[in-house]
């Protein structure tokens, strides 16, 4: 266990070389900040660095209490935690090309700021990620409103990845695996786990059309793909940043879905609202812009991942 018990939080904390740095772009929304760091609080390990890069308007979004507290929780228990503003606001792009350059760990841990992970949803993702040598392991974002909503039509493209066996491929809008955009919807990962079965400790991989809100990359192959620098050809407002880095990535290192997910999404209005450029399309010369009857999930991530589940485009 990388975390220290509160036994031990009256003495300073010894150095840890983090396994993983947890990268939060972050704007606004206090409240749903504060739960995201509460849930990495509770992850037992492996040792990992929080870098928060705050574009909120006004007073630091870790000057409000819920947040300090958070923090210094994460502290005494033995994380590394940078606080950082990143001023003027340059697009969701330039948010995680300034996140992923401050990094130095071998794996890199995006994670929207209002997303709670259940305990052990870092080790399990670090596990597989190792297990598989693919260039990312991301955790859907489940909408637990919508626990009792099945959609079976949804879930037909769901294959897994034999073990150990991710496989590089290209996805685009005119591929057969696009398909798999509807997969993250809902809460349609949470009833393919109950399907499957699992035991408490039992993981599976499974193919991917991209995954917003919570994606574990080897920094090494995200970096060799380019990361985001592509965020100087867009301008400020644009989404599908997340889809166009991961495309890339697929493409030469391959990458996966894991199931269970344990990433819960808090349903918020989503902070990027003017989505008319969408950076795969600028970055990668192709049309992406999914189908999005309401309840659904559209190509890019934002700052955070708006509801999948309740509105019709992120």
């Amino acid at each position: 266990m990388s975390r220290r018990p509160s036994g031990e939080w009256g003495r300073p904390a010894p150095a840890q070389k983090p396994v993983l740095d947890v990268l939060i772009p972050s704007y606004g929304r206090a409240s749903e900040l504060a739960v995201t760091l509460a849930g990495l609080a509770g992850q037992d390990g492996p040792a990992f660095s929080v870098i928060l890069s705050d574009q909120s308007d006004g007073e630091p979004v870790w000057t409000e209490p819920a947040v300090n507290a958070m923090v210094r929780v994460l502290r005494v228990q033995g994380r590394t935690v940078q606080l950082l503003r990143n001023l003027p606001q340059r697009g969701v792009a330039q948010q995680r090309h300034f996140l992923l350059q401050l990094s130095t760990a071998r794996e890199v841990l995006f994670l929207d700021n209002d997303v709670w992970l259940e305990p052990g949803m870092i080790a399990r993702m670090h596990a597989a990620l190792e297990e598989a040598g693919c260039g990312f392991v991301g955790a859907a974002v489940q909408g637990l409103s919508f626990l009792d909503d099945y959609r079976e039509h949804e879930r037909e493209p769901f294959e897994l990845w034999e073990r150990g066996r991710v496989r590089p491929e290209r996805v685009r809008r005119d591929a057969g695996s696009f398909d798999r955009w509807s997969l993250h919807n809902a809460a349609n990962l949470t009833h393919a786990a109950t399907e499957l079965n699992l035991g408490p400790e039992e993981w599976r991989l499974y193919k991917v059309a991209w995954i917003g809100g919570c994606v574990l990359f080897n920094r090494e192959a995200l970096m060799d793909c380019g990361g985001f620098e592509f965020w100087d050809q867009l301008p400020a407002s644009h989404a599908g940043e997340d889809v166009a880095a991961q495309w890339r990535v697929m493409e030469r290192y391959g990458g996966a879905g894991i199931v269970p997910t344990g990433a819960v999404h808090l349903e918020s209005p989503t902070t990027v609202p003017d989505r008319k450029t969408d950076a795969a399309d600028v970055v990668l010369g192709d049309v992406v812009h999914a189908p999005s009857p309401a309840g659904s999930a559209s190509p890019g991530a934002g700052y955070a991942t708006e509801t999948p589940n309740t509105s019709p485009s992120r």
